[in-house]
Formats: C-alpha cells, sequence, structure tokens
C-alpha cells in the first residue's frame, strides 16, 4: 500500500491497511461463488476497457500472453473469457502446501474452464504449447517467487521480478499485453492496456531485462488505479527483509 501511495500516514494508512485486508476476502468469497454462478451472471458483474487487444490477438491466432499484478480478482474475469467468450485459458499458479490445498485450488479454477500450469521447471515449455494452441496465458508477474528474476526498479526501490513473461513472449512472437481485473463496486472491471512494443535492440538478455522493467511501470500504472486493492501481502523489496529482521522476525528471501 505505502508503495503505491508513500503519503499515507496515521488513520489514513490504517483504514488503508483494512481495506486492503478487506479487499483480499471479497478476492476469496468471490472466487467461491463462481462455480455456482452461471455464464449469464459472470457476464452481467463484469465489465472491461481495452479488451480489443486481447480478441485482435486470437483472432490473429497470436495466443497472447495477458500479465497482471495480483490486484482485485482476476479469476473472475478468467471464467469470463472462458464462458463467456468461449477462448481457451490457461493460467500459470504457484503452488502451495499442503498438496491437498493446491489441489483443490486446480480443481476450482479448472471447473471455470482454465487449464492450470503449475509454476515449475515445466512451465515454459507447457506455455508455449498453450500459446501455439492460439490460448490466452494468464502471468501474475508483480512478484518473483522463485527467485532468479530480472532486476527492475518496481515503485522507487530495486528488487526482482519475473523474466519469463518477457522471456516468452520474445521466443514465441506472442502479444504481450499488460492488464488487471478491479473491484468496481459490487461487480468487477478489466482494464486491458495495448500490447507492448517487443522490438528487439540487442542482446537477448538485454532486451528482457529493458522489457521487464518497461513490464514493471506499466505494472505500476495499473496498481495506482487502485492500491488497496492490491494483495501484495509478502516481503518484496530488500527493505521489507532488513525491517523484518530488525524486529526479530528474519524472513529469508527468494533463492536465486
Amino acid at each position: 500500500m505505502l508503495r503505491a501511495d508513500p503519503t499515507l500516514e496515521g488513520s489514513a494508512l490504517r483504514a488503508a491497511v483494512f481495506a486492503t485486508f478487506a479487499s483480499y476476502a471479497r478476492y476469496w468469497v468471490d472466487s467461491f461463488r463462481l462455480p455456482d454462478l452461471t455464464p449469464e451472471q459472470v457476464d452481467e458483474g463484469f465489465a472491461f476497457e481495452g479488451y480489443e487487444h486481447i480478441g485482435r490477438a486470437v483472432a490473429l491466432g497470436q495466443g497472447p500472453i495477458v500479465v497482471l499484478p495480483h490486484l482485485g480478482g482476476w479469476e473472475w474475469a478468467a471464467f469470463w473469457i472462458t464462458r463467456v467468450m468461449g477462448l481457451d485459458l490457461t493460467a500459470v499458479v504457484e503452488p502451495v502446501n499442503p498438496p491437498e490445498l493446491f489441489e483443490f485450488f486446480v480443481r476450482l479454477r479448472s471447473a471455470l474452464g482454465m487449464h492450470i500450469v503449475p509454476l515449475g521447471p515445466s512451465a515454459g515449455s507447457e506455455v508455449l504449447a498453450a500459446i501455439r494452441d492460439n490460448h490466452v496465458t494468464v502471468l501474475l508477474a508483480d512478484r518473483d517467487i522463485g527467485g532468479g528474476g530480472v532486476e527492475v526498479e518496481f515503485f522507487g526501490e530495486r528488487t526482482t521480478l519475473p523474466s519469463g513473461p518477457v522471456t516468452l513472449a520474445l521466443r514465441s512472437g506472442a502479444p504481450l499485453i499488460p492488464a488487471a481485473v478491479l473491484f468496481r463496486g459490487e461487480g468487477h472491471h478489466a482494464v486491458v492496456r495495448p500490447p507492448m512494443d517487443l522490438t528487439r535492440q540487442g542482446r537477448f538478455r538485454d532486451d528482457v531485462t529493458r522489457l521487464t522493467q518497461q513490464l514493471a511501470y506499466e505494472l505500476e500504472d495499473l496498481i495506482r488505479l487502485a492500491p488497496h486493492q492490491w494483495h501484495l501481502q509478502q516481503p518484496n523489496w530488500p527493505s521489507d527483509y532488513e525491517a523484518l529482521a530488525a524486529i526479530g522476525r528474519p524472513h529469508a528471501p527468494p533463492a536465486g
């Protein structure tokens, strides 16, 4: 929250923190409601701007990569894409423990029409196959979960973000489309940005670094649309780990 709005303090900060946790609770409630909703009910509760960027890519057979932050409720939009628009969608998700919990989430999302790929060694090849099959591929990329990502400036401090979205886009030729799904009143509102310019300018690794920084700026702009809906509740910057260590609660950063 403070990353997106560093002016917050005192009672305003406390209210913003409360709003963030309330938003996160709504995310889970809305997600668990989805299997019981009809496509018509999902469509009624959904609005969007910029969807034509996704629709155009699919119509051209280009299998777009849609990159999102952990903002609002992305599953609602995924259900809308699969059940209302009738498109194939693949989502890469973080494995969680215990394994039974992860399998529960896989079943939940599969019931909504998603193809689920666990983040891991085979994720890249599975995503490339999905792109070839003209799926809409969804990647949440505001956290470097496994470590080893690209160093970028993100909300004014150096950290790392995953290199996967840019790497996969450059290797496959798929459009790379930043987007976010926000809570708006009782419904959901998707904001889809135009595809990023992926024109090569140098060595592959340098281009990945340059474009991942551009993607970080795109994510910043999307998060600032509703910072109290940003569900990033884990340490994500070096200063986060330093602050935890200072109060006797060390938390190891991702390996990389």
